[in-house]
């Protein structure tokens, strides 16, 4: 498939924001698709590379030569020649890596040559996110949508399931869970108080539990004999940093096992310690020890749970793994049992609760009401837009933080709800001065706009109305909780999750 066809395609899905015209779009692309290209053709269209790291930046694309008059680029020799690049390293690599540039951009079009830019520095923006390329696979393939989600879920993405798809529904169903693999986590929902979760979560026979939200790094641990994987919610894997967490599994009565939880670092008292520190802690490997909590057993020595309601699942957890190692749990069908039991999770120091469904499914990759989280204090997950240059203490460093919800209709879009300064310490200041000035697409006045991609954690008071701002609604007393660099800007809140939290004051 010559890459201008891709690129065509992937202009016309940026220029629409009707979900129903991306889908036709993607899904035609692919049905044109030659076999053994569908799947690189997938993943373009998602706006990634297969290769992790080229090297490139937007440093080393600011020259580039003059663009070819017409398109002979297929998209088998981008990928031949990025993961040329890839592979360069060492004395001489510079070099061959900006010849290398030359000879690709060379041959592309002008407009070839700015989707492979920004394919190259992770800046597609086209609005074709998981969920869309999804429905568009099942629509090429003509298989059920649900067999297609499942088997992405499990697999870590649509992208890892093309070819199964256009083998049929059989193949996808043989997409399961493997051992050392990490899959998409079951997310929560959100509710203001315990009495509207407890509303939410559809009780059945087995009735309700309610977790201790613990504030620290969501982990997926993987174990086969004495063979351990750790990855984070966005699948990176971790296990390198997080030895302790290899000798709490490995002690485990067990030869094959995958477990969902939480590393969670605490003071001498037994607290938990501040997020940034456990943050900090396994995205380096160096710092404060962190301790495992484990809420959930989704494989157990052969034997896949996912499909097991979920206090099946509990029962399981619970024979295997000492309570020390189990994050709080209450079960039962008393509502005040409910309440009393959070009253002792937040005098304890977490953050929350998360009431769950014991009826439910693991359901990899879902948001839904089968579990759903409660927070005393108002918080959303944001992106940031712009950041202003502050003043008086704060000059020379990038202060006031522009912050925008997700435009559920347009995944590419943010609703600005408002600014804010409050929260930041002098090192947060540091932090985020540099981290703004390598997102930065340009400058107006003392406002640095940068690429919506840095999610931050918000807390506040309520809502108010306002006409200042496109959604109608502003966050009051706004304050900085911290910075989430384990979510992607596609896992922010909704705009439509904002206005839930009302009521609004005018």
């Amino acid at each position: 498939m010559l890459l201008s066809d891709l690129v065509a395609v992937s202009s016309a899905v940026a220029a629409t924001r009707s979900r129903k015209e991306k889908t036709l779009l993607i899904a035609t692309l692919l049905s044109d698709a030659e076999p053994g290209e569908r799947a690189l053709v997938t993943l373009y269209l998602s706006g990634r590379l297969r290769q992790r790291r080229t090297g490139l930046g937007w440093r080393s694309l600011q020259a580039l030569p003059e663009p070819a008059p017409d398109p002979t680029l297929t998209v088998a020799e981008v990928d031949d020649a990025f993961a040329a690049m890839a592979g360069l390293s060492g004395a001489g690599s510079a070099a061959a890596r900006t010849a290398a540039v030359t000879g690709l951009f060379g041959r592309a079009t002008a407009e070839e040559q700015r989707w492979l830019r920004a394919v190259a520095v992770g800046e597609v923006r086209q609005g074709a996110l998981d969920a869309v390329v999804t429905e568009a696979l099942a629509a090429a393939a003509e298989v059920p949508l649900t067999a297609v989600r499942r088997a992405a879920m499990l697999a870590g993405g649509a992208t890892y399931v093309v070819d199964a798809a256009f083998s049929g529904v059989e193949a996808l169903e043989q997409v399961g869970l493997t051992v050392g693999s990490a899959i998409l986590p079951m997310l929560a929902s959100s509710a203001p108080d315990l009495p509207a979760a407890l509303a939410k979560v559809p009780a059945g026979p087995a009735g309700v539990a309610v977790d201790a939200k613990l504030d620290g790094i969501r982990i997926q641990v993987h174990r086969s004999g004495d063979d351990v994987l750790i990855a984070t919610r966005s699948l990176e894997e971790i296990t390198h940093r997080l030895p302790e967490v290899v000798e709490a599994v490995r002690a485990l009565p067990v030869t094959t096992v995958v477990l969902d939880g939480e590393a969670l670092a605490l003071d001498e008292d037994g607290r938990p310690r501040p997020f940034q520190e456990t943050a900090s802690r396994t995205a380096s490997g160096e710092g404060v020890a962190v301790t495992p909590y484990f809420f959930d057993v989704l494989h157990l020595d052969g034997r896949d749970l996912l499909d097991l309601p979920a206090h099946e699942r509990w029962d399981a957890l619970e024979a295997l793994v000492p309570e020390p190692h189990r994050v709080p749990r209450w079960r039962g069908d008393d509502a005040e049992a409910a309440v009393a039991f959070t009253q002792r999770v937040l005098a304890d120091g977490h953050e929350g609760v998360v009431v769950k469904s014991a009826d439910a499914p693991y359901e990899a990759g879902r948001r839904g009401a089968a579990w759903v989280k409660v927070k005393p204090v108002h918080t959303l997950d944001l992106v940031v837009l712009a950041v202003e240059w502050g003043s008086g203490r704060r000059h020379g460093w990038l202060s006031n933080i522009h912050l925008g919800a997700r435009d559920p209709d347009d995944p590419e879009r943010f609703v600005m709800l408002g600014k804010t300064f409050k929260g930041m310490t002098d090192e947060v200041l540091a932090w985020q001065t540099e981290r703004f000035q390598e997102l930065e697409t340009h400058r107006e006045g003392h406002v640095v706009h940068v690429r919506p991609e840095q999610v931050v954690e918000i807390a506040f008071d309520g809502l108010q109305r306002s006409s200042r701002y496109p959604g109608g609604v502003a966050l009051r007393f706004a304050r900085v909780l911290r910075y989430r660099d384990d979510k992607t800007a596609a896992e922010a809140d909704t705009i439509d999750v904002v206005r839930s939290l009302g009521p609004i004051s005018p």
